[in-house]
């Protein structure tokens, strides 16, 4: 196709793209970003913490503890944030806590903030697990349902009203999980009075990782101006050599702004800049974003800016910058295509844990962790089993590592959570993670739940509508979720683009039997492939390996047993994925806490790498398995050399 015929395929693109991202979710939230016309001041550090350690739980709220300095209420304790409160005292009764926590932090608000009525104040709270209410200076402004996800809340006129600028941020957070929460749980009281004291209750789930709890991502103050862009939206497609980017601007405060939208290449160059609130930016000689290992030019990211100025008042700007990527997504029946192209899957699952902070976000933890993803070839992983901090996601953009975005629907086991407040909770959950990742050209699908029961019969109506509203929420990125049911039985699987397969053999089924794994796997990929006709990824499959435990022959917990299983599975993948298996996510990157039971000797030891990070001799097997998949596309040996002597920036 010459020149023309580009743009005519353009051209036809472009409408598809327009109409496409003119269904933009209503309210933004971007994430918080210094600029021009925009100041961002972290609260994060140490704050100060007490537990309701009353019965129900409810003593401060009946005493209004938000009223007054926490510390006048009672003991409290420090607490850093972000962290899980879990790990961080020597008190098991703290480590198990179920119920309402309690932060506070004072933090002085630079005097312009306040003193200009034009500025806008937001606070905003990266997460918290699960149910959060939120105070200042003992005036609540906002409360959310959910962890996981960010929340904010406009405060300038609560810090307007107050003398001085001191700002008390208290924060109740509540940690319970009920069969509406995501995700579910129940609370059994025990009622044998000779085995249990009176208001003895456990929380009980079913899912394999402790339910860590507290404020688990950075607390910002952030200022924008009265009249000010509240959301993006951006969608890509290329046809040759031409890119078009469409984007959605919204502003708030003011009816009449001028947008102006301008895309510059890494070297700084405008390659195209629009007038408006909508409209596509067409890019000549495009740069695609590809995945790490697939291009020699991996991750290429442009930098948007949009302005907005207020035409009349005081005519202020607002400007905010968002990183994009340029590609596609597609799904057929044998592949999953980014940029056109077909894309293997050979990652990780993960989870966001680590000693003492628990799920509570640290810089050197995720560097640490992108640096062993790409020194093992890894070019993607999950974000198993609830959405990680924006700032892993914006790390993925950067480096090319693509993502499975992953809700906390895990655990759903019981007939009553599949009920209507259940869903309605669940599609609420959807539209802030699409809300929140849409832009992240790392992200590629949406998936939903984790081997919910999906063989009870209101999961086929259940499954249809979520499946079906996240795609209206998003047509670009295919949707998944991640089954273990037996494949005759799943009601939500014809739904789904991708089928997202768990399974254990020779490790929760037929447990030692190693031999039988190629056998069972065969068959379980052409039972689902028979009969939904969809691409397969690998979502699950591992063994537990206790660091340092060795056997030969191999005994189950050696690192001997786990490396036996992964050969015994690459093995058929290295067939299936000739026909229409397109990806394998390693269970799991690291070691992980978990609840204590007679089945985990402190947490699940399926990872390749300990919770230190350390390698497991199952780490090298895969390393070398990565890198070969990636040296047949022509990249990987490249990379390979180039990455022992780089590392990340």
């Amino acid at each position: 196709m010459g020149s023309s015929g580009a743009e005519r395929a353009a051209e036809r693109l472009l409408l598809a793209a327009l109409c496409s991202v003119c269904q933009a979710l209503q309210d933004g939230m971007l994430f918080p970003t210094e600029s021009p016309s925009r100041e961002v001041k972290d609260v994060s550090g140490l704050w100060i913490f007490r537990a309701d350690e009353s019965p129900e739980r409810s003593r401060g709220f009946e005493q209004q503890w938000y009223k007054s300095p926490l510390a006048e209420t009672g003991p409290v304790i420090d607490m850093p944030v972000p962290s899980s409160y879990n790990d961080i005292t020597q008190d098991a009764q703290i480590r198990d806590f179920i119920g309402w926590v309690w932060y506070e932090k004072d933090v002085w608000v630079p005097a312009r903030w306040i003193q200009d009525r034009g500025t806008r104040i937001v606070l905003r709270v990266g997460s918290a697990h699960y149910y959060s209410v939120l105070w200042v200076n003992g005036v609540k402004v906002t409360e959310h349902v959910g962890g996981h996800l960010p929340f904010e809340a406009d405060i300038s006129g609560v810090l307007r009203q107050t003398s001085g600028n001191q700002c008390r941020i208290t924060i109740a957070v509540n940690n319970t999980l009920t069969l509406e929460t995501l995700p579910p749980g129940t609370i059994q009281y025990m009622t044998d009075r000779s085995r249990y004291p009176a208001g003895y209750f456990v929380q009980n789930t079913n899912f394999d990782f402790f339910n860590y709890a507290g404020i688990h991502r950075p607390v910002l103050l952030y200022t924008t101006p009265k009249a000010h862009i509240d959301d993006i939206t951006v969608e890509t497609t290329f046809s040759d050599n031409i890119g078009l980017v469409s984007f959605n601007v919204s502003v708030l405060g003011s009816s009449k702004a001028a947008v102006k939208v301008t895309l510059s290449a890494q070297d700084g160059r405008c390659v195209a800049s629009a007038d408006g609130s909508r409209g596509v930016l067409k890019v000549t000689d495009v740069n695609l974003w590809w995945p790490y290992l697939m291009h020699e030019n991996p991750a290429y990211l442009y930098s948007m800016e949009v302005s907005v100025h207020r035409t009349s008042e005081d005519g202020q700007t607002d400007v905010y910058t968002l990183p994009v990527g340029i590609r596609t997504v597609k799904v057929t029946s044998t592949q999953f295509l980014i940029n056109n192209k077909p894309f293997y899957f050979h990652g990780v699952n993960k989870h966001e844990d680590a000693d003492i902070r628990g799920k509570g976000f640290d810089w050197p933890l995720v560097v640490k962790d992108f640096n062993l993803m790409k020194w093992m070839g890894a070019n993607s992983f999950r974000t198993s089993h609830y959405p990680y901090a924006e700032e892993i996601l914006q790390m993925a953009d950067r480096h090319g590592i693509v993502i499975i975005d992953e809700c906390p629907g895990v655990g759903i086991k019981d007939i009553r959570s599949f009920g209507n407040v259940s869903l309605a909770h669940h599609l609420t959950f959807m539209e802030e993670l699409v809300r929140r990742d849409k832009n992240h050209p790392s992200v590629v699908m949406w998936s939903v739940a984790n081997e919910p029961a999906s063989e009870m019969p209101p999961a086929g109506f259940y499954f249809k509508e979520l499946v079906s509203h996240t795609r209206s929420l998003d047509s670009s990125r295919p949707v998944t979720y991640i089954t273990a049911s037996n494949y005759a039985r799943d009601l939500g699987a014809p739904y789904v683009d991708v089928i997202c397969v768990n399974s254990y053999f020779s490790w929760y089924q037929d447990p030692g039997h190693t031999e039988l794994i190629g056998l069972q796997l065969n068959t379980q990929f052409d039972n689902w492939y028979g009969k939904y006709q969809k691409p397969i990824i690998q979502s699950e499959y591992g063994a537990d390996a206790v660091p340092g435990l060795h056997s030969d022959p191999p005994m189950m917990f050696t690192e001997e047993y786990q490396k036996t299983v992964l050969q015994n599975y690459h093995n058929v993948f290295d067939q299936k994925r000739k026909e229409f298996v397109i990806g394998e996510l390693i269970w799991n990157f690291a070691d992980f806490m978990t609840s204590q039971s007679i089945i985990r000797v402190v947490g699940n030891k399926k990872g390749i790498f300990t919770r230190q990070r350390q390698p497991k001799a199952g780490a090298f097997l895969l390393r070398e398995r990565y890198w070969r998949i990636a040296n047949e596309t022509g990249v990987g040996f490249t990379y390979l050399g180039h990455f022992c002597c780089t590392s990340l920036i």
